[in-house]
């Protein structure tokens, strides 16, 4: 018994396929650059009916100005060398809106020569706001990664960051770089007695004065420990840091926040070291923080609500 070959399917048949799909079959002849078909789903989407699309501008002209350059010359440079390709952007509608596409295209060769390029477009705008949506997420966290919780100013992460770019950058102008170091006086007893919840807005009110006293857009404040914060001053010398330590002093006095139970004063004050640099390549930066912090363990010592500062620049 003998089987007869089957039947090639009926182009109405392929055709009925491709245009019951929401993807967008379509077909360009390479030699005139002109779309043989694109399918009628292409209406729906962006507005523009099938007989609108003639040739290889009318995609182009109907692509985001921002997209065209790089796409067109990745995919006229792919189909040139008779690679299958994928490209995303930005589509323009009938009314004057943007979808996001991708275009997956297959390049049809002959004798070794491009003969066609047939390809489906997809709708992956959704998409796309997933990813944006997931990208502004991640750039949330990583904000929130280099900001303090409690204060909403930068965090010790965020300092060591600035500190290592401003050190390089003090190294290069040779230009004078000032840190202070300072510490709310017998936090522990504020603690103790107003209670955690007052401690927390008090942490915050400090951190608000201390970034209102900052009047430079390269002053960085940072909350490096509990009570405990940095301001790092690029491109100042050792008297300025001291009037910006004094200003600091000044500053928190005028808070006026109540602190009984303070053994220096009934009202909060701050403890501050305060350090020069002129970085040189042999400097130690982490040297150079120690040397303050033992400035502002100096000035608890000599008791307290008060700045010392290094005699020399250190």
């Amino acid at each position: 018994m003998s089987i007869a070959p089957p039947s090639q399917p009926d182009s109405d048949v392929y055709k009925t396929l491709l245009e019951s799909t929401k993807a967008i079959p379509w077909r360009i002849d390479w030699q005139t650059m002109t779309f043989s078909y694109i399918g009628p789903q292409i209406e729906t989407l962006l507005g523009w009916t099938p007989q609108s699309w003639v040739s290889v501008d009318d995609w182009v002209e109907r692509m985001h100005p921002d997209d065209r350059e790089y796409v067109v010359n990745f995919c006229v440079s792919q189909s040139r060398a008779g690679v299958d390709h994928e490209a995303d952007y930005r589509a323009l509608t009938v009314n004057g809106d943007y979808v996001w596409i991708r275009d997956v295209v297959h390049v049809v060769r002959k004798d070794g020569e491009v003969e066609a390029l047939i390809g489906f477009m997809f709708d992956i705008s959704e998409r796309k706001k997933t990813e944006e949506h997931l990208i502004r997420l991640q750039k949330q966290l990583e904000e929130y990664s280099y900001q303090d919780g409690l204060t909403g100013i930068a965090n010790r992460r965020m300092f060591d960051m600035v500190l290592e770019r401003e050190w390089a950058s003090a190294q290069r102008s040779q230009l004078p770089l000032s840190l202070i170091i300072l510490d709310i006086d017998f936090f522990k007893q504020y603690n103790d007695h107003y209670g955690h919840i007052k401690g927390d807005e008090c942490l915050r009110q400090v951190a608000r004065t201390l970034s209102l006293a900052a009047n430079r857009p390269r002053d960085f404040i940072a909350r490096i420990g509990g009570e405990e914060f940095v301001w790092l001053l690029p491109e100042t010398d050792a008297a300025s840091a001291r009037q910006v330590a004094q200003r600091c002093l000044h500053l928190i006095c005028q808070q006026q926040i109540e602190h009984g139970f303070s053994p220096v004063s009934k009202l909060l004050t701050l403890s501050l070291g305060v350090g020069t640099h002129l970085v040189t390549p042999d400097s130690a930066m982490l040297g150079f923080v120690e040397e303050v912090d033992k400035l502002l363990y100096q000035a608890k010592r000599n008791g307290r609500m008060r700045a010392e500062f290094a005699d020399v620049e250190v």
